[in-house]
């Protein structure tokens, strides 16, 4: 029988609150950005709620650089 590991991803998780978005194509195009950057395990944004949720390797990336991805991509991050 075969059986999906759903384990979390490890490494260190932020919360962004998010400005700037205006519906939830923004929030593919922040998920978009952050998925396609090296030492981002999972990214999920939320239009709604207008947060960034990030799961990342601090060996790899840092929270000063998923920052600068979300502003660059039009958007305006404040950490949680």
């Amino acid at each position: 029988m075969f059986r999906f590991n759903k384990s979390k991803p490890t490494g260190e998780e932020i919360i962004f609150k998010i400005e700037g978005m205006h519906c939830s194509s923004c929030a593919m195009i922040i998920d978009g950005q952050l998925e396609d950057t090296e030492g981002v395990l999972k990214v999920s944004t939320s239009y709604a709620k207008s947060e960034t949720k990030v799961n990342f390797d601090p060996q790899k990336i840092t929270t000063k650089n998923l920052i600068q991805i979300i502003n660059k991509a039009g958007y305006h991050a404040n950490q949680v």
